[in-house]
C-alpha cells in the first residue's frame, strides 16, 4: 500500500474511532461542517463525506463557513471548492474581523474574543439551517495542547472534549479529528491539494502561549516517542478520588468510625 492510501486509511480508522467511542453520529442527523479553509477543517469534510457514503445510516452534511472580513481574505476559494465538490453550503458574512481589532488592546492575543464571536455565529447559524450537530475541526494536538494550557496558565484541569452540548442545551458539538495526529492531517492535506487560507489574524502573533505549549510537547515527543498517544489515554483515564476538586469527590464526609481495642 502506498503512502497515501496508508495516511488516508489512518484517518478514517481515527475518525471512526471517535465516531463509535463518542456516539457522534445518528440516523437521521443534519451536521454543520464548520470550515475554515485551514487544513483540518477540509480534511475533517473529507472524512464526513467519506463516511455518508459507506455508514449504514443516513445522515445530511452542510458546509459552512464564517467570512469575518480579514483583510485580504480570497472570497471565492470555498464556494468554489465547494460547489467542485457538489456539497451543500453557505456562506456567512459578519465582520467580527473589526470587532476583535477594536476590542483588543495593544499587544494582547486576539484568540479568546475572535473564538466567542465565531462560536456564537456559527450556533446561531446552525440553528437556523436546522442542523442539530455541529462539527470542529479540532484534533489529538489540539486537545492535548489545551489541556497544558489550562493547566499551566489557567489553574485548571480542562481541555476539548470530542462531543459535548452547547450552553441552551440545543446542539451537539462534536470534534471528528479527536484522535487524528496533526502530522497526519498536514500529509494528507498535501496529497489532496487543498485550497488553504491562512488565519492572518492568529498567524501574526507569534507570542501565542499556545505556541510554546506546541514546541514543549514536540520537544517530549522528540525525547520519548510515543508521549502523545499516552497523554491523550491519560484523558480518558481519570480518578477523581485521587485528584483534589472537592466537588468531584466527597472528602468531608470521608470518615471511619474509631474501634476501641479488646486486650
Amino acid at each position: 500500500m502506498d503512502t497515501k492510501k496508508q495516511i488516508i486509511k489512518k484517518l478514517q480508522r481515527s475518525v471512526a474511532e471517535a465516531i463509535k467511542q463518542f456516539s457522534m453520529i445518528a440516523e437521521g442527523d443534519k451536521i454543520m461542517v464548520c470550515l475554515s479553509g485551514g487544513k483540518d477543517s477540509y480534511a475533517m469534510l473529507d472524512m464526513l463525506l467519506y463516511f455518508q457514503k459507506v455508514a449504514p445510516i443516513s445522515f445530511e452534511i452542510v458546509a459552512v463557513n464564517l467570512d469575518q472580513k480579514q483583510p485580504g481574505f480570497p472570497e471565492e476559494v470555498l464556494p468554489t471548492y465547494l460547489s467542485n465538490l457538489k456539497v451543500p453550503y453557505k456562506i456567512i458574512e459578519k465582520n467580527t474581523y473589526k470587532v476583535v481589532m477594536d476590542k483588543t488592546p495593544e499587544g494582547k492575543t486576539t484568540c479568546s474574543l475572535c473564538s466567542r464571536l465565531r462560536r456564537g455565529t456559527l450556533y446561531e447559524a446552525a440553528k437556523d439551517l436546522g442542523c442539530n450537530k455541529l462539527a470542529l475541526g479540532h484534533h489529538r494536538n489540539d486537545i492535548i495542547e489545551t489541556f497544558f494550557l489550562n493547566f499551566f496558565f489557567a489553574g485548571k484541569m480542562e481541555t476539548m472534549p470530542p462531543k459535548f452540548k452547547n450552553d441552551a442545551g440545543d446542539l451537539v458539538v462534536l470534534r471528528p479529528l479527536a484522535f487524528c495526529k496533526e502530522s497526519d492531517i498536514e500529509t494528507y492535506a498535501a496529497y489532496q491539494e487543498f485550497p488553504i487560507i491562512p488565519c492572518n489574524l492568529c498567524g501574526s502573533q507569534e507570542n501565542l502561549q499556545r505556541k510554546k505549549v506546541k514546541q514543549m510537547i514536540a520537544d517530549w515527543e522528540q525525547e520519548f516517542p510515543n508521549r502523545n498517544s499516552i497523554m491523550m489515554n491519560a484523558l480518558q483515564n481519570v480518578f477523581p478520588s485521587h485528584l483534589l476538586d472537592h466537588n468531584l469527590y466527597d472528602f468531608d464526609n470521608l470518615e471511619t468510625k474509631v474501634t476501641e481495642n479488646v486486650l
